[in-house]
């Protein structure tokens, strides 16, 4: 198959992304990440993926864009500023109130980010009749790695993009096309000596720079560990229930960083401190209307539950034992189990 020529210049396609909302616009090969392929065969073959199966499923795909899809000949890699508004950091602060990462305080991205990655594709096949496919974190394609080589920043020593014009806080989409595109420059480097990230995370889960284990990650242990969180990691999530910001939060970059302009990202107010006395209440039915189009829905009510009550546990504070104690006999044995652990660490504490 050969690729149709391309009438749509790069300054028009670059507008129309930006009329969308997009911060951030480039454009490399599907090819142009296969060394981030050759470093992910690695890390899952030292099992440091834990237990995120599909990373193992289709690796041939996600280790080299190329494979997913042979006919597309260009990749434009866009950006989502979701900056907050606030210090992620300030929320640690208050134990009695719950710390949410800031992609999670409002609407699940994936749905925002794809609808506008379908408007621009519309239009690009009704100029040109090329052919295209949209991707928005939950394919077999690695997204920073390309948008490293599309220019749009660089892989930081957390391992998440770093942009100069927006530090940590982007979503990254995805548009492979058949159009033969000028590529972008790839992004140098520009973490220097900085270890701020590396040195913040509280279980130590970077075993180097530019090396995550995520089975340490405080974002994997709230979100996709199943059962127990291992009790080595339980007091160091302190009051984070879900996700955890601390090594993008720190970063120098983010001086460069600006709040979303896209109302669908701020947080909503019932997200930004909860209270975790509330959150521990919280039956199926209650929990599925709180985080209604939520990504905290995914992980459902029973693994949010136990993180709740490890923040608890760790919060020294005694009024939120009854709150505790209630879920000893909860129907879910994880959560049993931490809220037995929450009611030792605040007798203890008392």
């Amino acid at each position: 198959m050969t690729s149709p020529a391309s009438p749509i210049d790069r300054t028009t396609l670059e507008a129309r992304c930006k009329d969308e909302g997009f911060e951030g616009f480039g454009i490399c090969k599907p090819d142009a990440m296969r060394p981030a392929g050759d470093r992910l065969r690695e890390w899952i073959a030292e099992g440091r993926h834990g237990g995120m199966a599909w990373f193992e499923e289709r690796l041939n795909w996600r280790a080299d864009a190329s494979a997913l899809w042979p006919q597309a000949r260009s990749v434009i890699m866009l950006t989502d500023n979701y900056g907050p508004d606030c210090d992620p950091l300030d929320g640690l602060k208050h134990r009695d109130r719950a710390s949410i990462s800031v992609y999670a305080r409002n609407r699940d991205y994936h749905d925002r980010v794809k609808k506008r990655l379908k408007k621009i594709v519309r239009w690009m096949v009704a100029e040109t009749g090329c052919e295209v496919k949209v991707f928005v974190d939950t394919a077999p394609v690695m997204e920073k790695p390309l948008a490293a080589a599309a220019g749009l920043g660089w892989q930081g020593k957390h391992t998440n993009l770093v942009s100069r014009d927006i530090g940590s806080w982007a979503f990254l989409g995805a548009i492979f096309t058949t159009l033969d595109l000028p590529d972008d420059q790839p992004h140098d480097d520009q973490c220097g000596s900085c270890r701020a990230c590396l040195d913040i995370c509280p279980t130590a889960a970077f075993t180097g720079p530019y090396e995550l284990d995520a089975r340490r990650c405080i974002s994997y242990l709230t979100i996709e560990h199943k059962g127990p969180v291992p009790i080595e990691f339980r007091p160091a999530m302190g009051n984070r229930i879900y996700g955890c910001d601390d090594c993008l939060a720190v970063c120098p970059w983010n001086k460069f960083a600006k709040t979303a302009s896209d109302a669908a990202y701020h947080a909503r107010a019932d997200l930004r401190a909860p209270k975790l006395a509330d959150l521990a209440a919280l039956d199926d039915a209650a929990f599925r209307t709180l985080f209604s189009g939520s990504p905290i829905k995914r992980i459902g009510r029973d693994r949010f539950v136990r993180n709740v009550l490890y923040a608890i546990g760790n919060s020294r504070d005694r009024t939120l034992h009854a709150s505790a104690e209630k879920l000893r006999s909860d129907d879910d044995a994880a959560v049993r189990d931490a809220a037995h652990w929450a009611v030792q660490r605040l007798e203890q504490a008392l």
